[in-house]
């Protein structure tokens, strides 16, 4: 009887699988116009639920059962359960480094590398930084990127140049940054762990680093050089006066870092980081603590409350800066609430995609030809490029392409760490070169420099996906496993003869 109930399905035309596409990118282009930089804030959702309807009733009409169809998007909803948690983890993590002065004293020494002398690569430095330690290029381009175009205005240097430093430091950082929201996304899309992830997207983003600091110092030599120091030394003493800055504030840090060279896994690792910033907020910051104290809280208790709600909904600092204060205040799991919403729902539009076989018949189409590492990973990155042009929001350039490659690679025997390196070599640093794109949009407001202007000096999100490309034909850092012989399916598991093992060409 379950033979002949397969046997009445119908395989999906390149129609079918184009109309779905075709709505959303409708839909969220509507959105991305609509409500400009705020479309992913609930809008980009609802597209994405609309537009999996779409897919769903072309599913109904090829044969599928509604049954079968829920129980496709169940499952790919549970793929994500293990990032939601490390999301929720990190937002937790934020609220009390922050309240511990561990972000701050960070930022404190960032702000001594600047040197006119070396105000572009400086920049990018600093970025770099900001954005590793709390996991937000958004974040990092709206505080110290904001601070860093007012300084470059004073001393007449290039705004444009300035906006693509920024940039180029606050995606690196957020790009290597275990806090991050699509470091810990792509990964979990693709199926590898977030730590591996990172360590494996070093081969890539370092190289590509390095070569836009060198380039932001060839041409700072040309800028001009007046001085900063009043501007450093004022962030540095509203700094200081908040918080005590002392070294001994990083050693959360240097615990989560141990950890993750340990090999410990993210999720306990981030919650272990989280409740060793609110120890070391109580032992070390007793001032910042007693501020935040309401009238009905004191005592021990009143500290234990502010801590908890450090990790549940962040903090809110109220210095003689509001740049600062928009830097400093934020963090908490609430943080992370929409993120996890967003990834839901594009979780359950690629699952209705997968479910109903319209993701197959539009991967035959984009895989026409690929038969080597290079064709396959360089496909992968242009689909990212596209989707990101296309749907106008980075995180569904990751969750869409990684949906439709992961079976892919595994059938061309390449590790899905080749994958998750991938999706954000092309999906995560591209998003804010496109001015339509929810990113794009963003930097533009906060920075006032439009994305065709900063395009040509954004030289670590242009230079990451040239370098990816070129090592995935040179075959350098290409993880392989053996091409599974014989593959059974089995209701929703799909068996494989043959077990992976990692291997490193």
């Amino acid at each position: 009887m379950e033979n002949a109930t397969l046997k009445q399905k119908k395989e999906p035309t390149l129609l079918d699988a184009l109309i779905p596409l075709v709505v959303l990118v409708t839909l969220l282009s509507t959105s991305v116009y609509l409500f400009s930089d705020n479309s992913s804030f609930g809008p980009n959702q609802i597209a994405l639920l609309f537009s999996m309807g779409v897919a769903a009733v072309i599913g109904l009409k090829n044969g599928y059962s509604w049954a079968e169809i829920e129980k496709g998007i169940v499952k790919g909803i549970s793929i994500s359960l293990g990032a939601i948690l490390i999301l929720l983890a990190v937002g937790a993590l934020i609220g009390t480094w922050m309240l511990s002065g561990t972000v701050p004293t960070l930022i404190y020494y960032g702000l001594e590398l600047l040197n006119p002398s070396f105000f572009y690569a400086a920049a990018c430095l600093i970025c770099a930084i900001v954005a590793m330690s709390i996991g937000s290029s958004w974040t990092t381009a709206a505080t110290v990127g904001v601070a860093l175009m007012g300084v470059a205005s004073g001393m007449g240097m290039s705004d444009a140049i300035t906006a693509g430093a920024v940039i180029s430091g606050a995606y690196f950082g957020d790009k290597i940054s275990p806090l991050s929201e699509t470091t810990n996304l792509a990964p979990a899309v693709a199926g590898t762990e977030l730590f591996e992830h990172i360590r494996y997207m070093l081969w890539t983003t370092v190289p590509s680093f390095v070569i836009a600091l060198i380039l932001f110092t060839i041409i700072g030599f040309s800028g001009a050089q007046q001085d900063t120091s009043s501007n450093i030394a004022q962030m540095q003493t509203l700094l200081a006066q908040e918080f005590n800055i002392n070294w001994i504030m990083l050693v959360p840090l240097v615990a989560l870092l141990t950890l993750a060279i340990k090999k410990m896994p993210a999720f306990p690792a981030v919650a272990i980081g989280a409740l060793l910033g609110g120890i070391w907020a109580v032992l070390f910051q007793p001032d910042v603590i007693q501020n935040m104290l309401d009238d009905n809280q004191q005592g021990s208790l009143g500290v234990v409350a502010v801590v908890w709600t450090s990790m549940f909904d962040g903090v809110v600092f109220s210095t003689a800066d509001e740049n600062l204060n928009a830097l400093l205040s934020r963090g908490g799991m609430s943080s992370m609430l929409n993120t996890i919403w967003l990834i839901i729902c594009a979780m359950s539009f690629g699952a209705v995609l997968e479910r109903t076989g319209l993701l197959k018949a539009i991967v035959a189409l984009f895989l026409r030809g690929a038969k080597t590492a290079g064709s396959m990973i360089s496909r992968t990155i242009f689909t990212c490029i596209g989707t990101n042009i296309i749907t106008a929001d980075q995180y569904i350039s990751i969750v869409m392409p990684g949906r439709m490659y992961k079976e892919e690679y595994a059938k061309r025997g390449l590790h899905q760490l080749n994958l998750s390196r991938s999706l954000e070599d092309g999906g995560t640093i591209t998003s804010p070169l496109i001015p339509w794109n929810t990113c794009g949009a963003y930097m533009q407001g906060v920075l006032l420099v439009h994305p065709f202007d900063y395009f040509i000096y954004t030289f670590f999100n242009l230079i990451n996906p040239v370098l990816a490309i070129i090592y995935a034909y040179l075959g350098v850092k290409i993880l392989r496993i053996p091409i599974p012989d014989v593959a059974v399916e089995i209701g929703d598991e799909e068996i494989a003869a043959t077990q992976p093992a990692q291997s490193n060409r």
